[in-house]
């Protein structure tokens, strides 16, 4: 199943280390550690193999992906072995990266996209194409009468007015034309009513949001553990420190209380109550493409006894984000193949913040794609 992986943020961190990693499976290079879809409870044939990807994708940046994946290499973030024997498949991946439009209206720059993504499938004759957002994160946009509904969206698209934000509007020119849809930031992409309704009319499946893949990760294995036993958090504060261009976005306010929202949700929507302390995210240039996270959390067991627990994460988010984002692609094209429409709540163990999730549950989470990719397997999903 030969399947296009457009990436929204292509010479970013992220996406850069997804297809230097991509390229690498194909080639026989590295092994697949850190990704999902290679363990035995998931594997299997309704997935594209990594030989079946082909990437391309936008970015408003211009720097090749070859200089990209050496700065990553310098950076600790990737081998430099792999920059250096994938300089022609990076070279070949580079004639598939487009800019990203700008100028007329954004009924305008949708179909600029969407022309783009057709000609991109037409291209390299493949079977279908999954759009992921890796960009940088976003403010919440304003309320607008467009967002109620396709009609309404479609005529507000032709004025002067910018409607949507840059990640709906990738998601609007993703499934004007046939191309599902995964969120991995907490913008909102396809998280608007007239977008989920348009979705539907075509027959299309979508994913998000927000990848799980540091400390929240770790806040949704300890919170329901708390919860099973019955012991009172009192409190969870969290300090996360990164760089790197996301940590930059990040100390943007808007972007950052965006992010902030997504990472907190999973303690109250897991322990029933919200316990005090909250999140903090500060800019630290000097940590480059990897981030620290320490959290402190106090609680309460029998008889009220006061007891407490800290955890260190540090990690490369780029090395962590990148094989889920492949990952992603792979079952996401898998479920549209076998006929899925709509959300895609069986894909929450990837995300902090879910589309239709009933639980934050690491465990739950995991079952539920377990069974969601047997199903697969088995022909059954559609």
């Amino acid at each position: 199943m030969r399947t296009g992986v457009w990436l929204v943020g292509a010479r970013g961190s992220v996406a850069t280390t997804a297809i230097v990693g991509g390229l690498a499976l194909r080639a026989g290079l590295t092994g697949p550690t850190g990704c999902v879809t290679e363990l035995p409870d998931l594997r299997g044939p309704a997935l594209p193999t990594f030989a079946d990807l082909v990437f391309g994708g936008h970015d408003v940046a211009t720097t090749p992906l070859t200089k990209r994946a050496e700065a990553l290499a310098a950076a600790g973030v990737l081998p430099g072995r792999l920059a250096a024997a994938l300089v022609a498949d990076l070279t070949a991946v580079e004639e598939d990266l487009r800019p990203a439009p700008t100028g007329g209206s954004q009924a305008d720059r949708a179909a600029a996209i969407a022309a783009e993504l057709t000609a991109f499938r037409d291209r390299h004759r493949l079977d279908r194409v999954v759009v992921v957002n890796v960009s940088a994160t976003e403010p919440a946009p304003a309320t607008h009468p467009g967002h109620a509904d396709p009609d309404a969206l479609r005529a507000a698209l032709a004025g002067t007015d910018e409607v949507l934000p840059p990640s709906s509007l990738y998601a609007y020119a993703a499934v004007e034309a046939g191309c599902p849809y995964v969120d991995f930031t907490p913008s909102t992409g396809l998280r608007l009513p007239a977008l989920a309704a348009l979705a539907a009319q075509r027959g299309l499946p979508y994913a998000g949001h927000d990848g799980k893949t540091g400390e929240t990760l770790v806040k949704s294995v300890l919170a329901p553990m708390f919860a099973m036993r019955n012991l009172a958090v009192r409190s969870w504060s969290g300090v996360n420190l990164l760089g790197g261009g996301d940590g930059a976005t990040l100390a943007e306010p808007g972007a950052n209380a965006a992010k902030v929202d997504s990472k907190q949700r999973v303690l109250g929507e897991t322990l029933g109550y919200v316990p005090q302390g909250g999140t903090r995210i500060d800019y630290v240039e000097d940590l480059g493409d990897f981030k620290t996270a320490w959290d402190l959390i106090t609680f309460a067991g029998f008889l009220g006894t006061g007891m407490r627990m800290e955890f260190t994460w540090h990690g490369c988010d780029s090395a962590l984000a990148a094989p889920l984002v492949l990952d992603l692609a792979r079952l996401t094209a898998a479920a549209h193949a076998a006929g899925r429409v709509g959300p895609l709540p069986e894909l929450a163990f990837f995300f902090k913040d879910p589309i239709d999730s009933p639980t934050h549950s690491l465990s739950t989470q995991w079952q539920r794609l377990v069974d969601f990719t047997r199903e697969l397997h088995a022909g059954g999903a559609g």
